[in-house]
């Protein structure tokens, strides 16, 4: 998509990975409109050695808008995209890219219903970023994104281009998604458990994380064994919340992926009712 000018940017959902992305464009000068559930007169994201203001206002009414945008990133979470869906529809045109910064391997089919599956741009999110107590977002490595290597990922190269939030552009994002989903189901233990990163350096758990994840990628365990043992993550937080959780994208999908290929999948089949029953219940 050649760009004769910057292209105009909304961002859907200032969370801890969306407050990162604006930060990342504000810093560079290309400061996005902000939309979202709640109210904020600024966003702040935290990192070590500095911090990085993003000026708002967070606009809450999707019947406010009076413009579409070149460029949406859209950070909410797989449980909030039914809501989010009235935004897709003030903020987007046809010739609107919408960046889903929500991992898994599910994007294109989640929002078919809102967007031409042109217009939707899956992404791999490489970062760990928190909420804090204060609203603020605590970064703890450099940001990355993976896209696929499609003529809408242009667009996302050029608002992002020389930016903290580094991206990469891959021919085979099938196995970049996949890959980071696992990395997020094994993240899942920690709302079976309540505990962060640093449980981890348990033999048992590690024994555990393998059998879950197959031993070819032991690098994913060994990369959770060698965090900072209080590093969380979103689903933990949403559980220690008591939101609904995103079990099924980030869980869910490996057990019915196995049953649809008739591949026996005997600790997602004990994972995935846990992670359920925490998110929805009943009880």
């Amino acid at each position: 998509m050649p760009m004769t000018a910057p292209p105009t940017i909304a961002l859907v959902g200032p969370g801890a990975i969306g407050t990162t992305v604006a930060a990342a464009l504000h810093e560079a000068d290309r400061t996005p409109a902000l939309f979202g559930r709640t109210a904020h007169d600024h966003l702040e994201l935290r990192f070590e050695g500095g911090r990085i203001r993003v000026p708002g206002p967070v606009r809450t009414d999707p019947a406010d808008i009076e413009t579409t945008f070149d460029l949406v990133f859209v950070a909410v979470k797989t449980t909030q995209v039914e809501a989010a869906s009235k935004w897709l529809s003030a903020l987007c045109s046809e010739k609107t890219v919408a960046c889903v910064l929500q991992n898994g391997v599910e994007q294109k089919t989640l929002f078919a219903p809102y967007l031409s599956r042109d217009q939707v741009l899956p992404s791999a999110v490489w970062f760990p970023a928190q909420r804090e107590s204060d609203a603020s977002v605590w970064l703890r490595a450099k940001p990355k994104l993976t896209l696929p290597d499609t003529p809408a990922a242009r667009i996302v190269l050029a608002a992002l281009r020389d930016t903290r939030c580094s991206v990469e552009v891959t021919e085979d994002f099938t196995s970049a998604a996949w890959r980071k989903l696992l990395q997020n189901a094994v993240a899942g233990l920690m709302v079976l458990t309540g505990r962060r990163a640093g449980m981890y350096s348990r033999s048992d758990i590690e024994t555990l994380s393998i059998a879950y994840l197959n031993e070819v990628i032991q690098e994913i365990v060994d990369a959770f064994k060698c965090a900072p043992a209080e590093l969380g993550t979103s689903i933990l937080a949403d559980r220690q919340a008591r939101r609904p959780l995103e079990w099924d994208t980030r869980n869910g999908v490996i057990q019915r992926c196995g049953q649809a290929h008739g591949i026996p999948s005997p600790v997602s089949d004990l994972i995935v009712p846990l992670l359920a029953a925490a998110s929805d219940g009943p009880g």
